[in-house]
């Protein structure tokens, strides 16, 4: 072979070497460019499923959404649907949130142990105008058999045989101020020595049983929960409730429970909120009950109050007896003050005597207040209605023939008013 096609050959096989090896390094780099071209893709997958882990860990293994509206117009029904873990009861707590009012309760019975009277007296001017806890419908006999027990019945015992203190979150949160007071401290209304203000839950149910008074109101057996652990409920929310919004959260233990989800409530004039009272009522019919009393209570000599005041308690029982007392009182001054002007026209007002008793009624208007707020409602009604028909049978007593033939100063006080009503009429 002469050395040009030697050449020929060496540069044929030096090409050839190169090409290998290329084609070697192009191999090798291909799975590195491949990892780094799929490396934006697995990124991309790897953080949708922390995005998913986020999600699921904010929603917890409860979750609750509404089944139809979210909006009531005062009262109606709320339907809500979740899921909870299968074979869990599931309880929902509701309440107003933004609406807070007063509850108190005066503790004066004795101790079973030491039979001492403690007379404390609880007051929390932060629970909720609205508190239910709806537990599952086949706990309904627990319920039942609470109620058998009439006003008897136990806020904490109810939760316990429930199983629902998870579920009782709201009226716990609420401080509460605690007043040393004594028995000579109660009779004058006085709350006494400040012992404690902050919030206690053993109380905080006693406090939500002397709010809401009714068992119906605070424990219900709504919840239908299927084996899976899906669950629906429809909510009854009654009218009078607050206007607002509302807090919904499902629980199944206290370390299981959802997010919280919001509804409102609507009203319209005339149904007007009443925020002490922690209660919405149409003002028509209370205008047209109050003109009835107020007419007969003017001409018994009086401003309808004592009318009045037990009617609302009978009619209205979403009205606490307080409030009733408390708004009662201001109202007669309306009454009072025409019926003053319309009487001292005619001459039938005895100013001495009036202001004799109206010192005597300025001392009462500071301790009645005080012992009111003491009393639960059923020894309100007990008290006025023993003074009612301790009156009613005075006057009937001396309206009786035989009572107005022996007193002769009666019927001469009888001659003389008709006497001057009869001048009045023929100068007018």
């Amino acid at each position: 072979m002469n050395s040009k096609g030697m050449g020929k050959s060496w540069i044929f096989a030096a090409a050839f070497l190169l090409a290998s090896a290329g084609l070697a390094v192009a191999a090798e780099n291909a799975p590195a460019q491949q990892a780094e071209s799929a490396a934006p893709a697995a990124a991309a997958v790897a953080t949708e499923a922390v995005q998913a882990e986020a999600v699921a860990a904010a929603s917890g293994p409860v979750s609750i959404e509404f089944d139809g509206n979210a909006t009531i117009n005062n009262g109606g029904t709320i339907k809500v649907k979740g899921k909870a873990p299968a074979g869990q009861p599931v309880f929902l707590e509701v309440w107003a949130e933004g609406h807070d009012v007063r509850a108190n309760r005066f503790d004066k019975d004795p101790d079973p142990k030491t039979g001492v009277r403690p007379y404390i007296f609880y007051l929390t001017e932060h629970m909720p105008a609205y508190f239910k806890i709806f537990a599952p419908t086949t706990m309904q006999d627990k319920i039942d058999a609470e109620k058998k027990k009439g006003g008897k019945w136990s806020m904490s015992n109810i939760i316990k045989e429930l199983g629902a203190d998870a579920a009782y979150n709201a009226p716990a949160e609420a401080p509460i101020k605690a007043y040393k007071s004594s028995f000579i401290a109660s009779i004058i209304g006085s709350r006494g020595e400040l012992l404690s203000d902050a919030p206690d839950r053993r109380r905080s149910m006693q406090l939500t049983k002397a709010r809401f008074r009714d068992l119906d109101k605070v424990v219900a057996a709504q919840v239908n929960v299927a084996a899976d652990g899906n669950f629906t409920a429809e909510i009854p929310m009654r009218k009078g409730i607050a206007p607002g919004e509302y807090q919904i959260v499902a629980h199944v233990d206290k370390a299981t429970k959802s997010a919280p989800i919001t509804f409102t409530n609507q009203t319209n004039f005339p149904t007007v909120y009443l925020t002490n009272a922690g209660t919405s009522m149409n003002l028509i019919y209370p205008f047209f009950l109050t003109l009835a009393v107020t007419i007969f209570g003017v001409l018994m000599g009086a401003g309808g109050g004592f009318i009045l005041n037990p009617l609302l308690v009978t009619l209205f029982p979403m009205l606490p007896h307080t409030i009733v007392a408390g708004t009662v009182t201001p109202t007669v001054l309306f009454s009072q003050g025409s019926g003053i002007y319309n009487y001292s026209k005619i001459k039938f007002i005895s100013w001495k005597l009036g202001i004799g008793i109206g010192l005597a009624m300025l001392a009462g208007g500071f301790i009645g207040p005080k012992l009111t707020e003491m009393i639960t409602l059923a020894q309100f009604k007990s008290a006025f209605g023993y003074i009612l028909l301790v009156l009613a049978a005075l006057m009937f007593w001396q309206t009786t023939p035989g009572y107005l033939a022996k007193n002769k100063k009666e019927q001469a006080i009888l001659k003389e008013f008709k006497k001057r009503a009869e001048e009045a009429a023929a100068n007018k």
